[in-house]
């Protein structure tokens, strides 16, 4: 065990030092100081793994997914109409906000360049993995197959929520630094592809892995990678495949299973939980960073209020008194005269935890979801009532009335509308999901532009980082910045 533990802290170690090397411009790249070795990181089974578990620690504390100031939770959120910060002048949130986001040398275009460099990182972390999975010839071929799988996964996932951000990204499929430091930004339907293609591959690669390797669910297995996939049919209008891969999820109720008790869901290991990634190892603490931006500690004792963003209280006005989700999944910060000044998002409830206590996880891929991705595809195909028993699988859970109850023939457009306000119910300060949905369903203007003064169409992509298109011309500019 000692000499296991070992090679992990070594390896990831290495890792670390790999990708701290180059800094946060992995786009423009040039030759790192410490060099991926094949035959020495992939000399056999155990220090590949180590390999692959170095990127899996790096996501807790890289920008883009690890649920601060900068993640897409955060940002994303932000940019729809969910979050916003408790100061509308803010310097770095109230653009994000606003939807005017800054392209250099400002507190809001940091966090953008923070975003997009992060998930750069991973990328590349993956890259250098899966170039030393296929080089190697001491690995034995389940494990080189099993790892494969994951880290593919990984690299789709980062890419998705760079092209859902960006629009068309540079596609950076090797460690190549001179072609990488050059590249142009490529389509979004190469992008698209390019994630359909690395989640098929990792759906064979993990045939045999449906199991997590412990209690644990911070490891991918083959249903997390097919969670992923049935979003990305539903994002490309495949209703039949979405509804195919996420009946597929559902169906594991030996392992997933949506929880009653909503103070539940969030915690480590939860039967809820698809993928989730541990806080160990995070910098600053062992609680989860969601926690720590949405809710912080007053001067009194015990007592949670507001962190530096809020939900909004039209959000929260939409939702129904009885909703359980509210009662349990949103704090209220209450002023002097006892009433109330803000909402936050509590589905995150530990701030600290002593170091022998990690309480919850950050929930990344959510088994709610799939009945959701499942509800909107059989709506589009006209499975009407199936769609329906979907929705309410999630109504029930929260205490509201059950569609099939108070509109069993609803329409399929009104039917459309309200999964698209459960979703925003449901998956609410979660990973940016109703900034995507807005976009992805084309009604981003129609929603955003009568409460943001300041809205253009244009308003859809964030800018790409102009600290980038300096060192590399060939990265051209969204529209409208």
């Amino acid at each position: 065990m000692r000499k296991c533990t070992k090679i992990i802290i070594g390896v990831i170690t290495f890792l670390y030092l790999f990708m701290l090397s180059a800094c946060e411009d992995f786009v423009d790249i040039s030759t790192p100081n410490f060099q991926i070795v094949s035959e020495n990181v992939f000399a056999d089974d155990e220090t590949a793994i180590a390999a692959v578990t170095g990127i899996y620690n790096q996501l807790v504390n890289a920008d883009f997914s690890k649920g601060f100031q900068n993640s897409v939770t955060v940002l994303g959120g932000m940019s729809a109409d969910i979050i916003e910060p408790i100061k509308t002048v803010h310097t770095k949130y109230g653009p994000f906000w606003q939807n005017e986001i800054s392209i250099m040398d400002t507190p809001d275009a940091l966090a953008n360049l923070k975003l997009w460099s992060s998930a750069y990182n991973i990328i590349y972390l993956a890259n250098s993995v899966l170039e030393g999975l296929a080089n190697s010839s001491s690995i034995t071929e389940p494990t080189r197959y099993h790892l494969q799988g994951q880290v593919l996964f990984l690299r789709a996932f980062t890419y998705f929520y760079l092209t859902n951000l960006y629009g068309d990204v540079p596609l950076l499929l090797t460690t190549d630094y001179k072609s990488n430091a050059h590249s142009s930004r490529n389509p979004t339907a190469q992008v698209w592809e390019q994630i359909a293609t690395d989640l098929d591959k990792a759906i064979l690669f993990l045939e045999e892995v449906v199991d997590y390797p412990s209690e644990k669910r911070t490891r991918v297995n083959q249903f997390t990678v097919m969670a992923l996939r049935a979003r990305v049919y539903l994002y490309q209008e495949n209703w039949i495949k979405a509804e195919e891969l996420s009946s597929q999820v559902i169906s594991q109720t030996g392992t997933y299973e949506i929880l009653n008790d909503l103070d539940q869901v969030f915690l480590a290991n939860s039967h809820e939980a698809i993928w989730q990634i541990s806080p160990v190892g995070r910098v600053g603490g062992r609680t989860t960073f969601e926690a720590s931006i949405f809710i912080r500690y007053s001067i009194i004792p015990g007592v949670l209020v507001v962190g530096d963003v809020r939900l909004s209280k039209d959000f929260i006005e939409e939702m129904e008194v009885a909703d359980k989700r509210q009662i349990h999944w949103v704090g209220e910060e209450v002023n002097k005269s006892g009433e109330i000044a803000n909402y936050y998002s509590y589905k995150y409830k530990t701030y600290y935890a002593p170091e022998q206590d990690i309480p919850e996880y950050s929930m990344v891929l959510r088994f709610a979801e799939q009945y959701l991705i499942r509800a909107e595809a059989r709506a589009m195909q006209n499975k009407l009532s199936e769609a329906i028993t979907d929705v309410d699988k999630l109504r029930q859970r929260a205490g509201v009335v059950l569609l099939a109850d108070t509109n069993p023939g609803i329409g399929k457009e009104a039917l459309l509308y309200e999964i698209m306000k459960e979703r925003k119910k449901e998956l609410f300060a979660e990973w940016g999901h109703r900034w995507m949905d807005l976009k992805r369903t084309r009604k981003a203007s129609e929603i955003l532009s009568p409460i943001k003064p300041l809205w253009q169409n244009t308003d859809i992509w964030y800018p790409i980082p102009e600290e980038e298109r300096v060192k590399n011309p060939n990265l051209t500019q969204n529209g409208g910045y």
